[in-house]
């Protein structure tokens, strides 16, 4: 093979796996938006979360306790509905659903 038909196979080769690549790429990004939405979240599951998170079992999470679901720590007061300073299972369900 020749040098200049050598370059060509190789530019050839090199941009299909790019295509290749930013296809699966994108394939994934799609899929991890549509396997990640609220609306998946089941009831049984919401509850379980705030179960295992609530570790003095006492209907609520305090704010320490909601350290250990960073996505409900870095929204507390918007989580905390009645602002009451603790949030309860029926706010936490509704901030995991929206």
């Amino acid at each position: 093979m020749t040098r200049r038909n050598q370059r060509i196979a190789n530019f050839e080769a090199r941009s299909l796996m790019l295509i290749a690549g930013l296809t699966l790429g994108a394939a994934g990004a799609a899929f991890a938006q549509s396997t990640a939405s609220p609306a998946t979240v089941t009831d049984k599951e919401v509850s379980a979360a705030f179960t295992k998170a609530d570790k003095n079992a006492d209907g609520k999470l305090s704010r320490e306790e909601a350290t250990m679901l960073p996505a409900v720590a870095a929204n507390f007061e918007k989580v905390d509905g009645d602002k009451d300073g603790s949030v309860n299972l029926a706010e936490f369900s509704k901030a995991m659903k929206m």
